[in-house]
């Protein structure tokens, strides 16, 4: 159920207007975005006081990497972890797909 509305959360509240470039790759659980796209869904995350554990970015429909918090230290709600590493991507490779797992506060639910 927590998971349910933790999705539902992130529809409604990050998700909006932005297109799911996940056509069956991974599970459709998980949204996958472009490069424009992803920047929007990290600034909304740091608007909205949410958190990143991790960024999975994605090269013609295959795995490429996977980055977490612990490579840049230890706090999921710290925006400079993930920008900085979203960055870092943008710089190794182009023309990524970017999905992420995200941290909602119960309290939000």
């Amino acid at each position: 159920m927590e998971y349910e509305k933790k999705f539902d959360y992130l529809n409604r509240n990050v998700f909006f207007d932005l297109e799911n470039k996940n056509s069956g790759f991974d599970s459709e659980s998980i949204k996958y975005f472009l490069e424009e796209d992803f920047k929007i869904v990290l600034d909304r995350v740091e608007n909205l006081n949410l958190g990143i554990s991790g960024i999975e970015p994605w090269f013609d429909e295959e795995f490429y990497d996977v980055i977490v918090v612990e490579d840049y230290g230890n706090n999921p709600f710290d925006s400079n972890w993930y920008k900085n590493a979203f960055e870092n991507l943008k710089k190794e490779k182009k023309n990524l797909l970017y999905a992420a797992s995200y941290v909602v506060p119960l309290d939000l639910l």
